[in-house]
């Protein structure tokens, strides 16, 4: 038996349940792994350093990006708040301003 919150945060995703946000969240996921491993110095440098609230958000927004672009949905409800496409995609545009600015 699903629950309440469960249902709505079905309803919240499903607008992004899309094959085209599916690939723009996954693809700003993939750019940062990539720009990463290529030249950390120079990413490190344009997103204002490595800390631990940039590492942490980094590496949660890029796995969540992963999660959601291959399509699995997570059955319970606080999985589903982590890996929640808004977040990450929040995150991940957050780190593209940050690093073309």
């Amino acid at each position: 038996m699903k629950s309440e919150l469960y249902d709505t945060l079905e309803k919240w995703h499903r607008p992004l349940d899309k094959l085209v946000f599916r690939l723009m969240i996954m693809g700003l996921g993939f750019f940062h792994v990539s720009l990463l491993m290529w030249n950390p110095h120079t990413y490190a440098d344009s997103v204002g350093g490595f800390n631990l609230t940039v590492t942490v958000f980094l590496i949660w927004s890029v796995c969540a990006s992963m999660v959601f672009g291959v399509g699995f949905k997570p059955e319970s409800v606080i999985w589903k708040v982590i890996f929640s496409p808004y977040i990450s995609g929040l995150i991940l545009f957050t780190f593209t301003v940050m690093r073309l600015i």
